[in-house]
């Protein structure tokens, strides 16, 4: 099945007892039991729902995996992962990772003797020297939490298969629609489901999805133990969400094609930010890897910090507020919001500025788009 049918059909059953021909809502903590231990399938929601289960088979459907756990959030699914290792392992990342990422290792995990360190992932000696070392676990985002950076998930997971080493993308930005890591040789998939999966930005959710049975049992032992379940409501607003990705993802792409066609020469315009670029230093990567380049745009502005601050106060219809991937278009700036976790030298060495600007295009018309960011530019 080709991938808008798959998004539609996979994981869907008319429910056995009524015919509804969509899942109820399971808002149950517990189940009966015919004897001690003798379940159909479900003792505690903590462990399991049926809603879990079918928006887990259709995220599994979707990346091409076999197997996918969902999460109270993308942290969540995250804190799932980095429980299932032990004290003294090092989890090598790539900087311009995420600040919530970021903030989870070093001031999380780390106390508990997980460590971290961060390379540059473009750097490839810098890369096999790190690997060498055998860390437990290689974790990137491609494109990667602001500035769009692109990293060939092909060659990456087979250096790392190579030493043992296990993978895990971060496919948030470009969603299985554009991108699918595992068909690619990474052994995990993360997900925030908050983002462009649910995409009406009404629901906080999380998944790791995978081919392996081991990494399922783990997964899903850390969702029951660490207490990391989503609720059936927001599992079943997810499975809704999830049949109407190909129609959203295709529309955030084109208008944020349209918005990079905008903004590229206009005079406060520094730096732009986008994949899809052909000026963009991975553009030939992203091309091989990716199908679309979905929906998030960067510019860096020759502005001051208060000059930027006032900019993205002054939208009216691109929103500021954290998040992404929504129907509504966003706008965010990450030295002050989503990276603010990240000390401000550590932000510099990332070229994370003050004048950077991060848009969540959404779904309206984009001559409307474009009005609103013609209006907010002129003030400055």
């Amino acid at each position: 099945m080709k991938f808008a049918t798959r998004a539609i059909h996979e994981g869907i059953e008319a429910d056995k007892s009524t015919g509804a021909l969509m899942p109820p809502i399971y808002m149950t903590s517990t189940y009966l039991q015919e004897a001690p231990g003798a379940t159909k399938g479900y003792d505690y929601t903590r462990a399991g729902n049926p809603n879990f289960t079918v928006a887990e088979r259709q995220l599994a459907a979707l990346e091409e995996g076999s197997f996918a756990t969902l999460y109270s959030s993308g942290l969540g699914a995250l804190s799932a992962l980095l429980s299932s290792f032990n004290q003294g392992d090092t989890v090598l990342a790539f900087n311009g990772i995420y600040g919530g990422t970021f903030r989870l290792l070093d001031k999380v995990f780390q106390r508990f003797g997980l460590h971290y360190r961060l390379i540059n992932g473009e750097d490839e000696g810098a890369l096999a020297e790190a690997l060498d070392k055998k860390p437990a676990l290689l974790l990137f985002e491609t494109p990667n939490n602001p500035l769009l950076g692109i990293h060939d998930i092909e060659v990456i997971a087979k250096q790392a298969k190579e030493r043992g080493v296990t993978t895990c993308v971060d496919n948030t930005f470009a969603t299985p629609y554009f991108q699918k890591p595992l068909t690619l040789g990474a052994d995990i998939v993360w997900q925030s489901c908050t983002k462009y999966l649910g995409g009406h930005s009404d629901i906080i959710g999380g998944a790791l999805i995978t081919n392996s049975r081991e990494w399922k049992s783990k997964f899903d032992f850390a969702r029951m133990t660490v207490g990391l379940n989503p609720s059936p409501f927001d599992a079943w607003l997810l499975s809704r969400s999830m049949k109407t990705l190909p129609l959203r993802m295709e529309k955030h792409a084109q208008n944020a094609g349209e918005i990079v066609s905008f903004l590229k020469d206009h005079p406060l315009v520094k730096t732009l930010y986008y994949p899809g670029m052909p000026s963009h230093p991975r553009y030939s990567v992203a091309q091989k890897q990716m199908s679309g380049f979905s929906g998030i745009v960067s510019a860096e502005f020759n502005l001051t910090l208060e000059q930027t601050k006032k900019l993205i106060s002054s939208f009216k219809l691109f929103a500021l507020a954290e998040s992404l991937g929504g129907i509504e278009s966003l706008v965010c700036h990450p030295s002050t919001m989503t990276h603010a976790s990240i000390p401000k030298e550590k932000r510099e060495e990332m070229k994370i500025s003050d004048g950077l600007v991060r848009f969540s295009v959404g779904l309206e018309d984009i001559e409307d788009l474009k009005k609103d960011l013609t209006s907010g530019l002129a003030s400055c």
